[in-house]
C-alpha cells in the first residue's frame, strides 16, 4: 500500500461504490474496516471481503471513506470529523458543492481542512454491496475536490488512494465538477431513461424488433430511482442548464420535421437542420476520451463475426494478442438463434490495417463497422 494512504481505512456506506473500494483497496494491501446503516448489508460486506468489522481497541482509521448519498453525505462527513479528531475525511457522492456546503453548515469550522471530496467515476447499471468489482476503477478517472480550507497533503493522499485502486487521479474545483458531471453523467442518465420511458408505449410485437442501437442508448436507464432523485435533486442546477440546452435542440428538430411532414414544399433549411443535429453527434462522440485518455478518433473498429460456440471469443481474444494488436474496448452484437454474433473491437487506429489483414488470414470474417 503506498505510504501516501496510511492503514486503517474506514469506508462507511457499502452498497456499490463502498463496497468496490473496499475490494480495491483490500486487493492493494489496505486493512479496510466497514460499517452501514443496515446490520445486514454490513454482514454481507465483510462476508464478500469489503472488510471487517472493526472492534474493540482497533486503531482509530488514519482515512474515513463516506460512501453515502448525497443527501445524508454531509451530516455522515460532520460526524466522522467529530468521531475521529485525526482522521482525513473524504466522501465520494457524485456531487461536490452540494455536499461541501452542507459540511460547511455542520462540522466544526477548525475541522474542515480535514475535508476533502473525492468522486470515482466509474458505477454499474446495477446496484448493491453483491455487485462490488474491485477492478470497478481500473482507467477510470478518479476525481479529487479540495476545498480553499483542505490542508497541505490532503490531495496526495487522495491521489495516491486513486493510484492505488487502479484509477486515474484527477483535482478539479468542487463547481466545475458538477458542471462536467451534469454533461458526462447526469444527463445521460436523464435522456437515457427519457427515451426508456417511450418504451412503455409500443406493442410487443413492435419491441421485437430492437437491435444493438436501443440497448446501447438505454442501458443505464436501468438504475436505482431513489439514488438517482438524490443525484439529481442535488445537481439540480447543473442539469436544469444543460437540459435546456438540449430542449432548445430538439425544438429546432421538431420545426423541422413538422416542416418535413406532409409538406410539398418544406421550409429551407429543415433539411439541414437534422443533418446538422447529426453531423455535431458525430463531433461529440469522437471527442469522449479512449481507454487511455485519447479522443477516440485516435482508435479504429474492427468488426467480426464469432461463431456462437464455446471458445470463440476467448480463442479471438487470444489470436489478437498474438498479432501483437492491444484490444482498446470491446462490444458484443449478438441475436437469440444467430449462429454468430458480431465483436466490435476497438483497436489503435494505426493498427487496423494489420488487425484486418492478420484476422482474415486466420479464418475470421472481418465485416464493415
Amino acid at each position: 500500500m503506498s505510504p501516501l494512504v496510511a492503514s486503517p481505512v474506514r469506508i462507511i456506506g457499502t452498497g456499490l461504490i463502498g463496497g468496490s473500494l473496499g475490494l480495491a483497496l483490500r486487493r492493494a494491501g489496505a486493512t479496510v474496516q466497514v460499517e452501514d446503516i443496515s446490520p445486514g448489508t454490513t454482514a454481507l460486506a465483510v462476508e464478500l471481503g469489503v472488510g471487517s468489522l472493526p472492534a474493540a481497541g482497533d486503531e482509530d482509521p488514519a482515512l474515513v471513506v463516506v460512501a453515502a448519498p448525497p443527501d445524508v453525505a454531509a451530516q455522515v462527513i460532520a460526524d466522522s470529523l467529530r468521531r475521529w479528531p485525526s482522521a482525513l475525511v473524504t466522501d465520494v457522492a457524485s456531487v461536490k458543492a452540494t455536499v461541501l456546503e452542507g459540511v460547511r453548515a455542520q462540522a466544526d469550522p477548525g475541522d474542515l481542512p480535514r475535508y476533502i471530496g473525492a468522486h470515482p467515476m466509474a458505477g454499474r447499471e446495477v446496484s448493491g454491496v453483491i455487485s462490488a468489482r474491485s477492478d470497478l476503477f481500473h482507467g477510470r478517472p478518479f476525481v479529487v475536490v479540495p476545498h480553499a480550507q483542505t490542508r497541505a497533503g490532503a490531495v496526495s493522499v487522495l491521489k495516491g488512494l486513486a493510484t492505488e485502486i487502479g484509477a486515474v487521479p484527477v483535482v478539479m474545483d468542487p463547481r466545475a465538477h458538477d458542471i462536467a458531471v451534469a454533461h458526462v453523467s447526469h444527463v445521460p442518465q436523464v435522456l437515457a431513461s427519457l427515451l426508456a420511458s417511450t418504451l412503455l408505449e409500443p406493442t410487443e410485437e413492435a419491441l421485437g424488433l430492437a437491435g444493438q442501437g436501443l440497448r446501447d442508448t438505454t442501458r443505464i436507464a436501468d438504475s436505482d430511482p431513489r439514488l438517482w432523485v438524490e443525484i439529481l435533486g442535488a445537481n439540480a442546477e447543473a442539469v436544469g442548464t444543460v437540459l435546456r440546452s438540449v430542449r432548445d435542440r430538439a425544438d429546432d428538430v421538431l420545426e423541422a420535421l413538422d416542416s418535413l411532414a406532409g409538406t410539398p414544399d418544406p421550409a429551407v433549411g429543415s433539411r439541414r437542420a437534422l443533418a446538422d443535429l447529426v453531423a455535431d453527434g458525430n463531433r461529440g462522440v469522437r471527442r469522449i476520451p479512449g481507454k487511455h485518455g485519447g479522443a477516440t478518433d485516435a482508435f479504429a473498429t474492427v468488426v467480426v463475426l464469432v461463431p456462437d460456440s464455446p471458445g470463440e471469443l476467448g480463442r479471438l481474444l487470444t489470436e489478437m494478442g498474438e498479432i501483437g494488436v492491444n484490444l482498446e474496448d470491446l462490444r458484443l452484437e449478438h441475436t437469440i438463434g444467430q449462429p454468430v454474433g458480431l465483436a466490435h473491437i476497438a483497436v489503435d487506429a494505426s493498427r487496423e490495417d494489420l488487425l484486418t489483414r492478420s484476422l482474415a488470414e486466420r479464418g475470421w470474417t472481418v465485416a464493415d463497422a
